[in-house]
Formats: C-alpha cells, sequence, structure tokens
C-alpha cells in the first residue's frame, strides 16, 4: 500500500526523448550531480526512462539504497506472460525495480486508442503484481467544447477504477491532464491554476462518493500538461494538489532540479 504522506511526488516522463545509451548516461549523470547538491526532503522524484533503459537508471542511480528516487515505468501489458509479441508485463517491470507505472496517458490512447475498458485492465494487472499506477484523466479540446468538465472525468474515473475496491484505491496516484494542454499538441494557453483546482475538486468528490472521505483525503492528486520550472508552483501547490506529471521539461536536470526545488519548498 502507498504509504500517507504530505511530500510532493515528481513523475518524470522521459518518453522518447532519449533515444540512446550516451543520452541516458549523460541524463543520470546530470540526475546524480543534481542530488549531491540538495537531498530534496520534501519531494519524490519517480524516474520513468523507455523500457529498455529501465535496468541501466535502476543500477547507475542506485535506487535500492535511496528514499527520494523510484523507478517507474511509462505503460505495461494486462497480462504477465504469453505470447504477446512486443509486450512488457507487470511482472518483468517488478523484476527490473519498477515501482510505479504510468497508465492512461494521453498519448496511449490517441496514438494507440487505449480506452478506459482497457486501462481498468491495465490497472488491475498493475495492482496485482504491487506496482503504483499512475492513472491519467482530462479532458481533450473538442470533449471541453461539447461537456463539462465533471461529466468527462466521472465517466473516465468511474470506467478506469472499475473492480477497484475501497482497500485497494489508495495505491493509485490520480494525475489530471488536460489533454488540450499538453506541450506536445501546441497549446495556445493552459490551465489556470482555479481551472486546476477546480479539476481537483471534482476528482475529490468523485473519490468521496465512491470510496468514503477518509480514503480520499489519503489520496494523491497531481497535475501534468506543460510543465516547467515556471509553472511548477501554481499547477501543484497553487492548486492544492500533490505534485506534477513532467513530460519535456523533465529531459534537462536542470530543468527537472528547478522544478523539484519549488515544489520541496512548498512542502517545507
Amino acid at each position: 500500500m502507498v504509504f500517507f504522506s504530505r511530500k510532493k511526488i515528481i513523475i518524470a516522463n522521459l518518453k522518447m526523448y532519449l533515444s540512446n545509451h550516451l543520452e541516458m548516461e549523460q541524463w543520470l549523470k546530470g540526475i546524480q550531480n543534481v542530488f549531491k547538491s540538495n537531498n530534496y526532503e520534501e519531494t519524490i522524484l519517480v524516474v520513468c526512462p523507455p523500457f529498455v533503459f529501465l535496468e541501466k537508471a535502476y543500477k547507475e542511480l542506485r535506487l535500492k539504497q535511496r528514499k527520494n528516487i523510484f523507478l517507474g515505468a511509462q505503460d505495461c501489458f494486462w497480462e504477465s506472460r504469453g505470447a504477446f509479441t512486443g509486450e512488457v508485463g507487470a511482472t518483468m517491470l517488478v523484476s527490473q525495480g519498477v515501482k510505479y507505472v504510468i497508465l492512461g496517458h494521453s498519448e496511449r490512447r490517441r496514438l494507440w486508442g487505449e480506452d478506459n475498458q482497457v486501462i481498468a485492465i491495465k490497472i488491475k494487472a498493475a495492482l496485482k503484481e504491487g506496482l503504483i499506477p499512475l492513472l491519467c484523466i482530462g479532458e481533450n479540446a473538442r470533449e471541453r467544447k461539447r461537456y463539462n468538465l465533471k461529466t468527462v472525468l466521472y465517466r473516465q474515473l468511474k470506467e478506469c477504477l472499475s473492480g477497484v475496491g475501497k482497500g485497494r484505491i489508495e495505491d493509485i496516484i490520480i494525475c489530471y491532464e488536460p489533454v488540450w494542454a499538453i506541450s506536445a499538441n501546441g497549446p495556445r494557453r493552459l490551465p489556470t491554476t482555479n481551472e486546476i483546482m477546480e479539476a481537483g475538486l471534482i476528482i475529490k468528490k468523485f473519490l468521496v462518493e465512491e470510496y468514503g472521505e477518509r480514503r480520499a483525503k489519503r489520496m494523491t492528486i497531481i497535475y501534468g500538461g506543460s510543465v516547467s520550472r515556471s509553472n511548477a508552483w501554481a499547477v501543484s501547490g497553487a492548486a492544492n494538489l500533490n505534485g506534477v506529471l513532467v513530460g519535456k521539461a523533465s529531459t534537462s536536470p536542470f530543468e527537472l532540479a528547478k522544478i523539484m526545488q519549488q515544489l520541496d519548498k512548498e512542502g517545507e
């Protein structure tokens, strides 16, 4: 079970931005230098490299000896073994030292056609193996125009968390990721602090209704979408959330350090 903590969590989703061993080595050295100069006592960093670099990241960051850096994966399959060419199961991830896994990311939904039902199956598979799923939900531009935000988020939460009992809900992190605000989509603007706070309140209301107030209060809810050092505090602390999912900005250890510094100071 996820222990209840007031620490802020930063998920570094490296996607496919680092494409070879040299680039990955340079990034890992940069992160090691960042942690040599700062302890970041109030933040937790989850590093999510491509599958092929998981073992390298685990060994070079010496994650077995660290208490505030963990390894995460960018996705996982719903079966643990079998004739599934190209897939990576939760059991495989655990064997590489992975603790967290991103599920339901907007890119998986858009490019691979993953729907809420597929994500629900993946969440159950991840929980079964002891992984902490990071569930991404959020509206796209069309949904934002056609529906109210509560309708979209409630539907995604209801379907993605289908089958997750009250005893396991606290093991899941919820990430509000408005698809229209992701940097890869070239947003005209980013959501305001009030808009993010509204989404956070909707998510909390759903959790209270479905799982009870006590469990809802212990849930970790974060924000993702064009996060940078210039807005990290506004989209997290000011919006009363528990951290951030960082995409392209996480490929720069310096930029990531600035984001961690903002959230670390906030947690003091």
